[in-house]
């Protein structure tokens, strides 16, 4: 007896919804429609490119696990994508995108794995057919440089110019989760691969690489195994800090490393810390790593998430207006990981919404994600708090004095407004003397290089903000 699409599609959903919240069920996958399943293959019609992308980058598992347990093991998903969705007189345009992804993007759902480049089935590497796995979109010109990530960028400049001739090699890159070091490393693959092709570039994550090789030992072909990372002109290996406790997997990263260095092959690592900090490594190995260059990716400022708001909404053909991308960027106190999230979500609101992106908007996406953001608080409140900590004058705090005395608790007393108000920063300003968003943003810097370089001063502003935010809760 056939099976129809339908049916298929609403055992996937039964999956799916329990592994998803209501509202996330609601907003990625009741929008979608099966459109035809043929033997193990399903094909479903999502409403953009942007759905599709959205989906591929955050449920690949959901739908997996999904596909899996309805067609079974061997069970595979495939999009159809609306890129245009007509009228009256001409119908709707839709993109099929086949069993393994479109373009670069790669369906992992469809079971991607790594036999592309695997070291059993590649004796001699060619360069110009080898997967080097990286992703065409991050590149050097997408990477918004800022005092958070600028030696580690100059240094991927330079390596990228230069691979295994700089002093930079290794060049090991750390930071916190969505700081911006996979899209940097993979940036440095992109410009070496497109300016000297005949250089086989390779990016893999620990994961990969330690699967691989423990499939190397079962099946006794360790050689093989590393005499294809051997042949390897740039190795980008992400997330080297897992490999913690795997002594065979550092043995043989040991003399795959010793190799390509001798080699005057280039080296890449990330990591979530310094090789200082590294435990369950070998000496000999966290030695090596500490050979080149060791730079840090921090969070953010304000200038710089602002400039990676407005370089994503401009790359996705939006304009949205500043005092929204200003309440994004001071909102969004995470990583840029979580920023791009938020950014996603608001253009599909936007899209699904067909309303433009305002102030108004942005606060409803992120209503459910900045739980500090209150309007509890009134500025009031926070002027006379703050005022009464600093022991100043109520009114020339909020007025024109510009002594130093009154200028901090001011700068303070607006840094909390920001925090703890969803006004726009043109009337927090209205609300100290009548200066404009310029100066607002000038009284936050300053707060937060205080606060980095005043350990006095912090203790203070976070006594503070306890109080604000009992006020809150």
């Amino acid at each position: 007896m056939e099976v129809s699409c339908g049916t298929v599609w609403n055992d996937c959903l039964e999956v799916i919804r329990e592994n998803v919240g209501e509202e996330n069920f609601n907003t990625w996958f009741r929008p979608i429609a099966p459109l035809r399943v043929d033997g193990d293959v399903l094909t479903i019609q999502v409403p953009s490119q942007f759905f599709y992308e959205w989906l591929e980058d955050n449920y690949v598992p959901v739908l997996k696990r999904a596909i899996h347990t309805v067609l079974g093991p061997t069970g595979r998903l495939e999009y159809s994508v609306v890129v245009d969705s007509g009228n009256q007189q001409a119908p709707a345009v839709s993109v099929n995108y086949p069993a393994n992804g479109a373009g670069n993007r790669r369906s992992a759902v469809n079971g991607f794995g790594s036999d592309d480049y695997s070291p059993f089935s590649i004796k001699a590497l060619n360069p110009h057919t080898v997967n080097s796995r990286l992703n065409a979109a991050y590149s050097f010109d997408n990477f918004v440089e800022g005092d958070c990530n600028r030696l580690a960028r100059s240094a991927g400049v330079a390596v990228a110019k230069k691979p295994g001739i700089t002093s930079f090699n290794p060049l090991m890159l750390y930071g916190g989760v969505g700081v911006g070091k996979t899209h940097l490393v993979q940036a440095i693959g992109n410009e070496i691969k497109n300016n000297m092709p005949n250089k086989v570039v390779l990016y893999v994550d620990q994961s990969d690489f330690t699967n691989q090789f423990l499939n190397a030992l079962q099946n006794h072909k360790l050689q093989d195994f590393q005499n294809f990372y051997q042949q390897v002109d740039l190795l980008i290996l992400d997330d080297v800090q897992f490999l913690a406790g795997r002594e065979k997997t550092q043995e043989m990263f040991f003399h795959i490393f010793n190799q390509l260095h001798q080699s005057g092959k280039q080296i890449i690592m990330t990591s979530d810390c310094p090789p200082r900090d590294m435990k369950g490594f070998q000496e000999r190995l966290l030695s090596r790593f500490k050979w080149g260059l060791t730079a840090d990716l921090q969070e953010p400022d304000f200038e710089t998430k602002l400039a990676i708001i407005n370089r994503k909404m401009q790359a996705d053909g939006i304009q949205i207006p500043t005092e929204v991308s200003e309440y994004l960027a001071y909102s969004v106190d995470t990583n840029l990981r979580d920023m791009e999230g938020v950014l996603n979500s608001l253009i599909f609101h936007a899209t699904l919404l067909k309303k433009e992106i305002d102030l108004e908007l942005a606060k409803e996406v992120l209503k459910n994600i900045i739980k500090e953001i209150q309007s509890d608080v009134s500025v009031d409140f926070i002027q006379k708090t703050v005022a009464e900590s600093f022991k100043v004058d109520l009114d020339a705090m909020k007025g024109k004095v510009k002594k130093r005395e009154i200028v901090i608790p001011r700068q303070v007393a607006m840094y909390f407004c920001k925090r703890y108000t969803q006004l726009t920063l043109a009337l927090i300003g209205e609300n100290f003397g009548g200066r404009d968003h310029s100066t607002v943003i000038h009284a936050l810097e300053s707060v937060e290089d205080m606060m980095k370089t005043d350990p006095n001063f912090k203790a203070t502003v976070d006594d503070l903000g306890k109080k604000l935010k009992m006020r809150v809760n």
